[in-house]
Order: C-alpha cells, then sequence, then structure tokens
C-alpha cells in the first residue's frame, strides 16, 4: 500500500506497546492502524526494524489510555501489551526483562492482587509441557501476587514469533516478547456483524471485516454524518452506525432502497415487508443514527453545493453482479422533466466504470468537510495497472491504497483520499482519465470471461 512505501516513522517517544495482529488483509491493516492513531489525535510510531507483514509491531504510543482507544475501533489488531522485555533467546528475554524498571512492574504484582501467565506461539504448537516450563522459568520476576486463571487483576503474556510460513517453521523461534496485556481489538465484530445473519442482504452486500476496515479508514465517528453514492443494502452504514455515526445513503436501485422484488438467499423467493436497510440498522440497536436513503442517480449529484459530509464511502457496482446505470436515452429526453408523473421509472442507460469514479470524486470534493475522507473500491486488471490510473483530484490528497486480490488477473484496490482543498480553490471538475478507463474496461472483460467459464463447461477450454 501506499502508506508502506513512505519512510517509516520512527523514534522512542511514549512507551512501547506490542501489537498482535491478525494474518489477513495485510495491506489493510498498517493504514487502518494510523487512521486510528490519527482520529486519537496521535501518531504512530514503530521502531527501525519494523515488519509491516509480521503479526508482531513494536509500538511507541503516548499512553495507555490512548492503546486502549485504538484497541477499542481496530478489526485489524487482535490484542495490545505493554512491552516488558523482548530477545532472539530465552535468555535474552529474561536479560531483558531484567533490566526492565522495577518501579513501572510493582504496581502489578503487589501482595493481595492476582495474575495469570499466558503463553502463546505464532505458526507453532507448544505442548502443555512446554508452556509450563516457559512459565516456570520465568519465576525469577517479583510476583507477590495470587495465581487465578479465570478473571484475575493483571494478564501477562509470554508470546513467541515462528514467522509467517506456515511451511517451514524454524526449530526456535526469530523473537519472543514478555508483556502485561492491555486490551483487546474488536475481532468479534465479524462475527457479530456476519452478513449471514444479516436481516436485509444483497447479491454484493460487504462483509462485516472489511466493512468495519473501511469505517476506519474513513475515521467515521461519533456524531460524524456519513454518506454512501451506492449505498445497496448498506453495509457500510451499518459498521459506521456501530462507531456512533450518522448515515444515509443513495442508490438508482428503487428495490433495493424500498426492500422490494427477488430476494437474494437461496431459499427465499421474495423479499419481506420490512426488508430495508433500517431494518439493518435496527436489528443491531443502531435506528436511532439512520438518516434516511434515496432513489438517485449518481451521475447527477442532486445536493447542494455545501460541506457537510465527514465521511462518503461506497462500493460502487463494477458491471459484473450488479449492473452499471444511469439515468438517460441514446434516443434523448422525449419529455419534460415536469411532464413524468411521481410513479415514473426513468429510462436508465450503461454508466460507464471511469465515469462513476469522476463523478465519485467531484462528488467529494464539493460535499465533503475539510479533512473529511473518501473511501471507496477502485476494480482493476492486474496486468496493465499502476498507481498512475488512480483518479486524482486537486481537492483531494491520496492516503492509502489496498490491495484485495479477486483473480489471478483481477483486484480490487481500497483507495482512501482526504480533502485538503475546497472546491472553490480548485477549478475545474475532474476530467475524464482515458488510462482508467482502459483499466476499467480490461477488468470487465477479463472478470466476465472467468464467470463464463466457471457457468459454461464449455468455454473452459478457451479460459
Amino acid at each position: 500500500p501506499t502508506d508502506a512505501k513512505m519512510a517509516l516513522s520512527s523514534g522512542t517517544v511514549g512507551r512501547r506497546f506490542l501489537l498482535l495482529l491478525a494474518q489477513e488483509n495485510l495491506e489493510f491493516r498498517l493504514p487502518e492502524v494510523k487512521s486510528l492513531f490519527s482520529l486519537c489525535k496521535s501518531q504512530l510510531k514503530y521502531e527501525d526494524n519494523f515488519n509491516v507483514k509480521s503479526p508482531f509491531w513494536i509500538v511507541h504510543i503516548p499512553s495507555e489510555e490512548v492503546a486502549k482507544a485504538v484497541m477499542r475501533r481496530t478489526v485489524c489488531a487482535k490484542s495490545i501489551f505493554e512491552l516488558w522485555g523482548q530477545g532472539r533467546t530465552h535468555e535474552d528475554l529474561h536479560n531483558s526483562l531484567r533490566d526492565y524498571p522495577t518501579d513501572k512492574m510493582i504496581p502489578y504484582l503487589q501482595q493481595g492482587s492476582t495474575y495469570q501467565i499466558k503463553v502463546y506461539a505464532f505458526n507453532k504448537t507448544l505442548s502443555h509441557n512446554e508452556r509450563i516450563q516457559r512459565i516456570d522459568d520465568l519465576g525469577f520476576l517479583p510476583f507477590q501476587g495470587t495465581v487465578k486463571l479465570k478473571n484475575p487483576e493483571h494478564e501477562f503474556w509470554l508470546l513467541e514469533d515462528y514467522g509467517t510460513d506456515p511451511n517451514h517453521a524454524p526449530e526456535k523461534p526469530f523473537c519472543i516478547y514478555f508483556g502485561r496485556w492491555i486490551a483487546d481489538g474488536q475481532r468479534d465484530l465479524i462475527n457479530l456483524y456476519s452478513v449471514k445473519k444479516r436481516h436485509f442482504i444483497g447479491n454484493t452486500s460487504m462483509d462485516a471485516g472489511l466493512s468495519f476496515l473501511i469505517a476506519n479508514h474513513a475515521k467515521a465517528g461519533a456524531n460524524d454524518l456519513v454518506f454512501d453514492p451506492f449505498v445497496g443494502t448498506g453495509s457500510l452504514l451499518v459498521a459506521c452506525a456501530h462507531f456512533g455515526a450518522y448515515v444515509c445513503g443513495a442508490d438508482i436501485d428503487y428495490n433495493i432502497i424500498h426492500g422490494r422484488g427477488k430476494a437474494s438467499r437461496k431459499d427465499q423467493k421474495w423479499r419481506g415487508p420490512d426488508e430495508n436497510i433500517r431494518a439493518n440498522l435496527r436489528q443491531y440497536g443502531l435506528e436511532q443514527f439512520y438518516v434516511d436513503v434515496l432513489v438517485s442517480d449518481a451521475s447527477k449529484n442532486i445536493l447542494r453545493k455545501a460541506n457537510f459530509f465527514d465521511a462518503i464511502i461506497t462500493d460502487p457496482p463494477y458491471g459484473v453482479r450488479e449492473s452499471t446505470r444511469k439515468t438517460g436515452s441514446q434516443k434523448g429526453i422525449i419529455k419534460s422533466a415536469e411532464e413524468y408523473i411521481e410513479s415514473h421509472v426513468p429510462v436508465s442507460m450503461n454508466y460507464h466504470l471511469s465515469d462513476i469514479f469522476i463523478d465519485l470524486l467531484n462528488l467529494a470534493a464539493e460535499n465533503l468537510v475539510m479533512n473529511g475522507r473518501l473511501v471507496y473500491w477502485l476494480p482493476v486488471y492486474k496486468l496493465d495497472y499502476t498507481e498512475d490510473v488512480i483518479p486524482q483530484h486537486p481537492c483531494l490528497k491520496l492516503i492509502s491504497n489496498c490491495e484485495q486480490t479477486l483473480t489471478s488477473h483481477t483486484s480490487r484496490q481500497l483507495i482512501t483520499m482526504e480533502k485538503v482543498k475546497e472546491f472553490e480553490c480548485c477549478g475545474h471538475p475532474l476530467l475524464q482519465n482515458q488510462e482508467l478507463q482502459k483499466i476499467n474496461n480490461a477488468f470487465n472483460k477479463v472478470f466476465l470471461r472467468i464467470c463464463m467459464c466457471a457457468l459454461l463447461p464449455q468455454f473452459t477450454s478457451t479460459c
């Protein structure tokens, strides 16, 4: 991602903490954590040997309160620990722990307190006896409290890193850490908000993990106003509402907005009477954050020119499982708008992917507050893709660019941008990007060919 290519921040400001991260969506982790530190009015600092692909990051944080605030939001990190010691071997670790200031240990080791020590090995399974031996070897630490295995006051972890290659795990760990547990991340949200349990879903409903990642990249928070111009079934709005943001959206699909038509579940033919976006928020006790959703054409911005969205987040249709449509006709308009009756559904025509992104960036430039964020998915054909094809706008600065692979030839990039200039100061709106149009056309052709090969076996020989 773009963030990983930047010079890494280093320094010794603040206390040393150890982040334990989930080994998935690797490119998304650093931008998410950086966004959350920014949300806490703090800056992420890490050490010179920082490895963005490792599950263990040593970071410097001003206070324990900031660490807990980040963990209340992140879905990439599993846990965070106050780091007391580290080493290549257990002997190195023990020497490091002996050098740790005793006055910083004592408050958590006092008589009358309860504690527990856990042993965790990444990419290796340790036997029960090996775990017990590692705990016994820590007997030199001045613990005065009582061991309590359930709900102790203080929890300490010994963590061993055996690398990320599951087929060639080393005999001995690359590094060993010991620290005091501070907080867990929000990985439980992925299961709690799973679309499998969602009341209202569609063909392209975003899974919960990615939805929360996007909400964090957008820095959506309490009392913010968040807009999704291709809202679909509202998965992204649900994630933002969980963090206290007020949410609204729009979509050209009348049936999706009103919860009508055929259902997406295999055992259900038609949608029920209360299948809609508002019902999804109600399911999670978030209805108070629902503003409204509109049937609207994203190619025609109906909003007044004003800065009122704190974030715009969206997953635009790619023309594969959901069609890309806008109102209009190749034949031209026959009637004036005033002649249409209220129930009239206007004729629609193809809405090119490149046009979608141009309109999206112009919408963000016009309607985001200063420093507000735009987060969206950009589908690309891998062989032709470079960062040069990412749509640019003079009012928006690229913050991060993370890849999610779809097939061997196609992927989609999660683009995060921040508004840095007022729209009036930027001159002309963004014009068409011919290279982007070529990439998007190639994406559609390749992806549709793959789908044909999967559905029609007679085409397999040509795939």
